[in-house]
């Protein structure tokens, strides 16, 4: 009898029968049912979509199309500003501190986009370059967003859990950006970020022998950042507040929809990754969006009778250097990676029940661990409903970008 495993890499070879590996594929099934799971886990506070979690134009529409889902958080001020004048969107966030003086030039001499866009900031030397670059007085008021450090120091700052982003960690510090922001010309505050990594980027049910045993100290430092967070954070929004009428205060991501959408202080939760469903994801407990994004390489040889080669394969994730963040065959089930070798840049062996099955010509399907960065590796995304492929849309590479 045929598995759901078995069915799927079916349906998935009828559809691209056309195609020549190496490609990519989204399937628009489980693209649609996780945009539908995040805004029901965000529970009423609107969605606003991660941009490198996706790097497609038509797949972020499709997105913000959805109930739930409203405006982008872009990762570059270029792409923010190429997703505004493509109609993408009128509401774009910069999720970083920007540095780039011909972008910000052009945001500076355009009413339309400085009305769309807004800047992320964590201290005033940044809007001393922005100044550099268009005096006050020469360029429309532009936006800005205060980035507050999320990450959690207990033990008196001799710990530090999550990533190291912005320097303004207490709301004593974001109350004394927010009065410069309001002293200066040129400027409005309007918004607040506090990203959890910690907590939304990091699974809690790793896996492997010593998963167990991880997974509860990851719980619970988890829990404990949580409360520190919430009380933090809004401390913080109420310290700015006394000089800015935010409109907007973002947290969260994909791995903490429901618990970050529950904080008062937050407005809006971001996501992302979970509408392509990689294989990262597949280490949280609270939920596990349905794998949505697969690649297809061929296999060209077989070395030995229990092993089974692709040409090409190695897409590795960005982060650590982990296994975690290479690639995994998926179908034909029981595929699996040799450690000597991992998955490879122009040939990846496999090994595994499977592998004996396999013969050249065949299709292996890999997920990525990760979500947008797969679409640095193609021009185009392949979108299947049921065993058809429906369209074919570029990807940010597709369409001539490539914008870290």
């Amino acid at each position: 009898m045929a598995t759901e495993s078995d069915k799927l890499r079916e349906r998935l070879n009828r559809a691209t029968a056309h195609l020549d590996p190496p490609y990519a594929v989204v399937d628009l099934t489980a693209f649609d049912a996780n945009a539908a799971a995040l805004a029901e886990r965000a529970a009423g506070k609107p969605l606003r979509l991660a941009s490198k979690s996706v790097r497609s134009r038509a797949l972020i529409s499709r997105a913000l199309g959805r109930p739930g889902w409203h405006g982008v958080m872009a990762f570059t001020l270029p792409e923010a500003i190429w997703l505004v004048r493509a109609g993408v969107s009128d509401d774009v966030l910069v999720a970083y501190p920007t540095a780039d003086r011909g972008a910000l030039a052009e945001l500076a001499a355009d009413p339309t986009l400085a009305a769309a866009v807004t800047l992320m900031i964590d201290g005033t030397d940044q809007l001393e370059l922005v100044d550099a670059v268009r005096a006050p007085g020469q360029r429309p008021e532009l936006r800005v967003c205060l980035d507050l450090d999320a990450s959690w120091r207990p033990l008196g700052g001799r710990v530090h859990v999550g990533v190291r982003r912005s320097p303004v960690h207490s709301a004593g510090a974001a109350g004394a950006l927010a009065a410069a922001v309001a002293g200066r010309p040129g400027y409005r505050l309007v918004g607040l970020m506090a990203y959890e990594a910690q907590i939304a980027g990091l699974g809690d049910a790793p896996p492997g022998r010593t998963g167990r045993a991880l997974g509860q100290a990851i719980r619970l430092a988890q829990r404990g950042s949580y409360r520190e967070l919430v009380a933090r954070r809004g401390a913080a929004v109420a310290a700015v507040r006394q000089h800015a009428d935010l409109e907007f205060v973002n947290g969260g991501g994909t791995g903490s929809v429901a618990a970050t959408s529950a904080d008062p202080a937050v407005t809006e939760v971001t996501a992302g990754s979970g509408l392509y469903g990689p294989t990262l994801f597949d280490a949280y407990r609270a939920w596990q969006p349905a794998p949505a994004a697969y690649f297809a390489c061929s296999v060209v040889r077989r070395p030995t009778a229990d092993l089974a080669t692709v040409l090409g394969g190695g897409w590795i994730a960005s982060g650590p250097a982990a296994t975690s963040r290479l690639p995994r065959p998926v179908l034909p089930a029981g595929l699996t990676l040799l450690g000597a070798e991992g998955a490879g840049e122009v040939q990846t062996p496999l090994a595994g029940a499977a592998a004996a099955t396999l013969r050249v010509g065949d299709r292996v399907w890999f997920r990525h661990a990760k979500a947008g960065e797969l679409c640095e590796h193609v021009n185009d995304l392949h979108l299947v409903d049921g065993d058809t492929v429906v369209a074919t849309v570029p990807t940010y590479r597709g369409d001539g970008h490539a914008f870290l």
